[in-house]
């Protein structure tokens, strides 16, 4: 079996990637939505943060509120360093045992793990190859904006908060553009999947 690890910055195309190589066959490991499954109570992480950052970031279903969370995170690097120590290893844990099932099913099959903070999680020895989709600021901010109508000083703070495509093209195996048309990404990605998936 093969697995992937695939990252790239804000509005740089992972979910298009994703969906595109699953329809060739890849078995997606989507980490954002690891992460929501890592704060489901009675996991080791859900436990943790209630401890480190109180009670009062859950909701009256006992679920953890994710807002009332981000609010006591936000702007403030060391509690967000606290709660990425408890989560991360959470999710990574979570996609050791997606990794090890779909071994299970298809020992012969590609699996890409999706992740937006690969790096930054320390994620990408997971993956025998890195692929990085980039897009350059200008046409990030314009597919951002059109996207989550969010306004461009919103845009602008979230992308200066991420790594920048210098740092993760740096750390690749291969690199993926998509400045152009959707198509052309696609093309990108076919000739990277024939690649891996024909060796």
């Amino acid at each position: 079996m093969k697995i992937i690890c695939m990252t790239g910055g804000l509005a740089s195309g992972k979910t298009t990637a994703s969906e595109f190589l699953q329809s060739r066959g890849a078995s997606i490991i989507d980490a954002d939505k690891l992460g929501h499954r890592a704060y489901d109570p009675g996991t080791q992480a859900y436990l943790q943060v209630i401890e480190t950052f109180g009670e009062d970031v859950l909701g009256d279903d006992q679920q953890i509120d994710r807002r009332a969370l981000g609010g006591k995170v936000f702007g403030k690097p060391e509690q967000l360093t606290k709660l990425t120590d408890i989560v991360w290893p959470e999710i990574r844990r979570l996609a050791e045992l997606e990794i090890a099932d779909c071994a299970a099913i298809n020992p012969d099959g590609v699996v890409v793990l999706e992740a937006a903070v690969l790096f930054e999680a320390g994620w990408e020895d997971i993956g025998e190859e890195v692929w990085v989709l980039v897009v350059d600021r200008e046409i990030a901010i314009e597919r951002a904006m059109a996207r989550d109508n969010a306004d461009r000083a919103a845009v602008e703070s979230r992308l200066d908060s991420q790594l920048s495509n210098e740092e993760r093209i740096s750390r690749a195996t291969s690199v993926i553009y998509n400045n152009g048309d959707q198509q052309k990404m696609i093309e990108q990605l076919d000739a990277e999947w024939r690649r891996v998936s024909e060796a």
